[in-house]
């Protein structure tokens, strides 16, 4: 329930544990009303241009205009917003970031990252045209081979899981969705996530 749902909105909150939890929360000093602090959802989407002259596939990625890991490019994701769904919001985010017109095809990975209390939906999604632009979050958004993507210049290591992840099954029909990479529990190592893409897609 919502702050603004409640009786008083007086609120004052200092941290205690409530009667019958084992962990502390921000309670309300005047109607003991309990504020919970839940983690956030990140959606996003690797997102697959398939229709180049070429035939060889195109993936859309965006350089960060924002904190954090401004300059650092990364695949189009945020946090969701209230009442909508998954799908919605990672459509939501290729737009704002990229401009871009997106069709989620299936969900790739569920990323837990406790240190920041995230956990991150990933999708497979298909570009409806190639027009893109950056958005107020990007400084520049580009559709690029494999070889091309700067893999020395990614902004989180999620964002080498979920595209090496999309290396593993983008030729399945069906697959499930992956969770962490073995042996990474969430924590900022970049190398270590790195090691995970193969140069040839």
């Amino acid at each position: 329930m919502s702050l603004e749902n409640q009786p008083s909105q007086n609120h004052s909150f200092s941290r205690k544990t409530p009667e019958g939890d084992e962990r502390e929360r921000l309670v309300c000093n005047n109607c003991d009303f309990v504020h919970y602090e839940n983690p956030k959802i990140v959606v996003g989407s690797v997102c697959v241009w398939n229709k180049a002259d070429d035939g060889e596939p195109r993936f859309l990625m965006c350089r960060r205009a924002i904190a954090p890991r401004v300059g650092f490019w990364t695949i189009p994701a945020g946090f969701m917003e209230e009442k909508e769904t998954p799908e919605q919001g990672a459509m939501r985010e290729a737009r704002e970031e990229a401009c871009a017109t997106i069709v989620p095809k299936a969900l790739l990975a569920v990323y837990s990252i406790p240190r920041i209390s995230q956990v991150q939906m990933m999708y497979i999604s298909s570009l409806s045209t190639a027009d893109i632009a950056p958005g107020p979050e990007s400084t520049d958004v580009a559709l690029l081979r494999w070889s091309e993507i700067p893999w020395d210049e990614i902004a989180f290591p999620s964002v080498y899981w979920a595209l090496a992840h999309y290396q593993q099954v983008h030729n399945q029909g069906v697959f499930a969705p992956f969770t962490n990479p073995d042996g990474q529990n969430g924590d900022f190592d970049l190398a270590a996530a790195k090691s995970l893409i193969q140069p040839v897609l």
